[in-house]
């Protein structure tokens, strides 16, 4: 695949399908249409395996939405950013990760990081929303922006740190 001339790694092309799931499904995804997601990338999960990786901590749990209309009940949701920690997961598995392994090493934060990026930029929009017209305030909030990118980021780097260390001291072993 060339973008402009440039070759685009396979990794890239797998971040611009998370980023569009992730983009197409902003308030969450069911199970169904996770499983149908990564049966469209090629690879093979059933909802009962799903549904073991939530329950042993690897992915988080959903959230509870109601369905319009009368007697329709509610549906579990998952944030859209579920698809690519499945991919993180099975990608340390076939590394020879054990699944505690995985749990205490790589994912305990990962995904704390994805939710506070996303908190963070819907609190910023809140007070886009509700600014007005001041122009010191608006200032303050483009700088709230950039902290918070920057921390974010800095977390992300904190987070492979620790990650390549685990590889590390695994190799060692």
């Amino acid at each position: 695949m060339n973008k402009g001339g440039a070759s685009v790694s396979i990794t890239e092309q797998r971040e611009a399908v998370y980023g569009a799931i992730e983009e197409a499904h902003p308030t969450g995804m069911s199970v169904q249409q996770i499983v149908a997601a990564v049966a469209s990338m090629g690879e093979k999960l059933t909802e009962a395996t799903f549904r073991k990786y939530v329950q042993l901590g690897l992915l988080p749990r959903s959230v509870r939405v109601g369905r319009k209309g009368k007697h329709q009940g509610s549906q579990g949701l998952y944030p859209a950013s579920v698809v690519r920690q499945l991919q993180q997961i099975r990608g340390l598995m076939t590394q020879g990760y054990t699944i505690e392994q995985i749990q205490t090493r790589f994912l305990s934060v990962g995904g704390e990081i994805d939710s506070l990026s996303k908190e963070l930029h819907r609190l910023l929009q809140q007070l886009e929303r509700s600014q007005g017209a001041d122009s010191l305030v608006r200032r303050e909030i483009d700088e709230a922006h950039r902290l918070a990118a920057s921390l974010v980021d800095k977390l992300r780097d904190v987070e492979r740190r620790v990650t390549m260390q685990a590889r590390l001291d695994r190799a060692a072993v």
